[in-house]
């Protein structure tokens, strides 16, 4: 059991570089519109927790996947989500539409839940299950405001 996930680190790398050129492009984008503290801190809670889990294994909450079949499937799926979300980076990267903040927030949640079922990492799955309806919510809210 390996306690680096080098996929996890890749694809928490590519998903984070259009969030950091977009927040060094359009600063005030980034503003939470929508005031809920307690949204707020599960959001966060479960976004480093996502993203420490995708690369970090801590023995006994992870238990590696059931077979080669299993971590290809886990590498194609994050794949195509991956290319996904960085194309809707891409064409929606000046707009502020519903559509925007609900693809660029569900795209990331199901890439974490499906990474923690597939490697079978209980700490993953639940950060990810705190991480998701928080960060859904809130991106939904902040595009209506």
């Amino acid at each position: 059991m390996e306690w680096i996930n080098v996929f996890g680190a890749i694809f928490v790398v590519i998903i984070m570089i259009p969030n950091i050129f977009y927040a060094l492009k359009c600063k005030d984008s980034f503003e939470n519109k929508w005031k809920n503290k307690c949204a707020e801190i599960v959001e966060q809670i479960g976004r480093f927790g996502c993203l420490g889990f995708m690369i970090i294994n801590i023995p006994g909450t992870w238990f590696g996947w059931w077979s080669d079949e299993v971590f290809a499937i886990y590498l194609i799926i994050n794949m195509v989500l991956i290319i996904l979300y960085c194309v809707i980076w891409v064409i929606c990267f000046k707009k502020n539409t519903i559509f925007k903040a609900l693809a660029l927030s569900i795209i990331p949640s199901v890439i974490f839940l499906f990474s923690g079922i597939m490697s079978r990492s209980i700490l993953l799955i639940i950060v990810s299950m705190l991480f998701a309806p928080a960060h859904i919510l809130i991106s939904y809210k902040n595009a209506k405001c």
